[in-house]
């Protein structure tokens, strides 16, 4: 059996066993408060996962991975952007949320104000923000599904065939699971994806003889680019990179105590109290992961040529001599990156 076929296997077992765990959720759900917060029945640890699981997306997995490849230590500064966050939902935001005894966000503000305008505020924001993010989503995740399952990549319809088919199936978790099906998905999802990354931080690091200045060493020289391990590759060149920085520090702080998916977790806890233990748990388990990220981009940066990151249809032949991964980029393209 060769890896193409394993790789589905494990994928399609994947599914199975949500959709399992949905249908069984969807048993148990009755009534707008199961629907909506899971009856507010999950303890402050399972919630902690389920807030680890949203989050830890493929974003995290692989564009902060990418990015530290590429970028090096301005690369990490979106991990430590993100862990961040976390500080202002558990001071300013969790408790709160968990007091008002709401079901969405619309739910509270129409509390404060007048509900009709708040209500078709919210619902309008909502369609059409989420056209646009689910857009970018769904393409992200049908083209990783295809590339999984071994897809051609110029085959269009069948790409389509596997946005599509990867949409129905998140629609199906939702609609019929609720809360709690979602809920137990994405506790699967945070165990697999930490069990997976742990992995392959330890066989990174066993290239290395679990020697961290190796492979940080490794990654500098193979990464071809002068201060690939100091502050500024990426931002504080000039003015324009500098302003960036302000705005990705504030977008990244600020941002995550306004994701609609990561506030909803904070209703489906008993008490105010398990809200602020389940961003705690959260805070550790997402720490842990973006550790794993540091070694995941500096491994990539010392095993890969990333010029083939940049640009594939470019990169060189084998018997090519090396080159570093600027040298890869359309000298059209050879410009700031936004």
């Amino acid at each position: 059996m060769n890896h193409q076929a394993i790789t589905a296997i494990l994928f399609l077992s994947v599914v199975a066993l949500t959709i399992y765990i949905t249908v069984r959720a969807s048993r148990t759900t009755s009534g707008t408060s199961d629907f909506y917060a899971g009856g507010r029945s999950f303890s402050p640890v399972q919630n902690g996962l389920a807030i680890g699981g949203d989050y830890m997306s493929a974003a995290s997995f692989l564009g902060i991975s990418g990015m530290i490849a590429l970028n090096g230590y301005d690369g990490f500064l979106y991990s430590i952007g993100f862990l961040v966050a976390w500080l202002v939902a558990l001071l300013l935001v969790a408790e709160m949320l968990r007091n008002s005894g709401r079901f969405t966000m619309a739910d509270q503000l129409a509390y404060r104000m007048k509900q009709r305008p708040v209500r078709t505020a919210a619902a309008t924001s909502t369609v059409v923000v989420s056209i646009f993010y689910l857009l970018a989503q769904m393409v992200g995740a049908g083209s990783l599904v295809a590339l999984l399952l071994g897809v051609d990549a110029d085959n269009t319809a069948v790409k389509n065939i596997v946005i599509f088919g990867v949409g129905a199936l998140m629609i199906f978790y939702v609609t019929i699971g609720g809360m709690k099906g979602t809920t137990w998905v994405q506790i699967v999802k945070a165990v697999l994806l930490m069990a997976g990354s742990a992995l392959i931080v330890v066989l990174v690091l066993a290239k290395f003889d679990f020697n961290l200045s190796d492979l940080l060493g490794a990654a500098s020289s193979n990464s071809g680019k002068e201060g690939f391990l100091d502050p500024g590759l990426k931002f504080g060149a000039d003015l324009t990179s500098k302003l960036d920085f302000v705005s990705l520090g504030l977008a990244l702080v600020l941002g995550t105590a306004g994701l609609p998916h990561i506030l909803v977790r904070f209703y489906t806890v008993p008490t105010a109290r398990d809200a602020r233990k389940s961003v705690l748990w959260a805070i550790g388990l997402i720490g842990v992961f973006y550790l794993f990220t540091l070694v995941l981009g500096f491994g990539a940066a010392a095993l890969l040529d990333t010029g083939k990151l940049i640009n594939p249809a470019t990169s060189p032949r084998p018997s090519s001599p090396k080159r570093s991964a600027e040298a890869w980029i359309p000298p059209a393209a050879r410009c700031s990156w936004p």
